[in-house]
């Protein structure tokens, strides 16, 4: 198979900044980690709902 060294990566990266530019990676990037965070979450599960908490944001006991 073919092996991807330093230079390779650097080039493709070059690449890929000229045809998408910084503000749509950027855009790209914070999309994907939405994505990601709600993925886990769902996960997960919402555990947040499964607990009580009083007045001062204190969990109580069941």
């Amino acid at each position: 198979m073919f092996r991807l060294g330093g230079w390779e990566w650097i080039i493709i990266l070059v690449i890929v900044l000229l045809l998408f530019g910084p503000g749509r990676i950027g855009k790209i990037a914070g999309e994907l980690g939405k994505g990601i965070k709600s993925f886990r979450d769902g996960l997960g599960g919402d555990k947040k709902d499964d607990q009580s908490t009083d007045s001062n944001g204190n969990i109580e006991p069941k």
